[in-house]
């Protein structure tokens, strides 16, 4: 017996639906620079900056929101950054304008460390800065290993540190400075952040952003057909 029945959708079909197509909005991508502080710069003007930045590219990005953490120490930074392809390149272009500046600039010597594309879900639920305190170790680990040994070291600390923030109840209020009361053991040390900061292995923003408009397939000159270089007619 053959049923005429007609499928009909539910109330919850529909709503996954909705979510389905807006996760199909853009592509996630993940961000990870760090950078030096200009001399007597205070934390405060440090999350002034990015958050002034956010509050710009929103403007131009409606509905694609960054989340990740800004970890502030002494006198360098480590950003993580989770957005679209679209807001990661207003943010290069934002850092890479930093660097013109020279020695005044908020940020110094800014280095690219990695960006994962198409990445399947947030690691963070959103974004928030935080202050911490990191002891000086005298031991400087960085000397006997490669800097894509020391990246990948990083990248393994700064994913389990995202692990357990994500197991967090993160309020209005954002992460508080006490991560490095507890858990120091997932902190990247600050003299491996100032030693990435001047690996020559890692590019700037300037020089990513350089390497993201040139062409995949360079024009050879023996293709060049027209104009000619010799008159065609005597």
């Amino acid at each position: 017996m053959v049923s005429n029945q007609v499928p009909r959708s539910t109330l919850l079909s529909a709503l996954e639906e909705k979510r389905r197509h807006q996760m199909k909005k853009y592509l996630l991508h993940r961000l990870f620079f760090v950078a030096l502080l200009r001399d007597e710069v205070h934390d405060g003007e440090v999350r002034a900056y990015h958050e002034h930045l956010f509050q710009k590219i929103a403007k131009f990005h409606l509905g694609e929101s960054a989340s990740g953490v800004l970890l502030i120490y002494s006198h360098c930074v480590l950003h993580i950054l989770e957005a679209s392809s679209g807001t990661l390149y207003h943010i290069l272009k934002d850092l890479a304008a930093l660097e013109n500046q020279g020695p005044a600039a908020l940020l110094q010597d800014i280095k690219i460390l990695v960006i994962s594309h198409n990445i399947p879900t947030r690691l963070f639920s959103q974004w928030n800065a935080t202050m911490v305190e990191v002891p000086i170790t005298l031991e400087d680990v960085t000397q006997s290993q490669t800097t894509e040994e020391v990246i990948t070291e990083c990248l393994t600390l700064i994913l389990r540190l995202g692990v357990y923030l994500a197991t967090l109840k993160v309020g209005n209020k954002g992460l508080g400075d006490c991560l490095h009361n507890v858990v120091p053991e997932l902190l990247i040390p600050a003299e491996t952040i100032r030693c990435l900061c001047k690996a020559k292995e890692c590019l700037s923003p300037g020089e990513f952003l350089k390497m993201y408009h040139d062409p995949l397939q360079p024009r050879m000159d023996s293709e060049t057909v027209w104009p000619t270089h010799t008159h065609l007619f005597i």
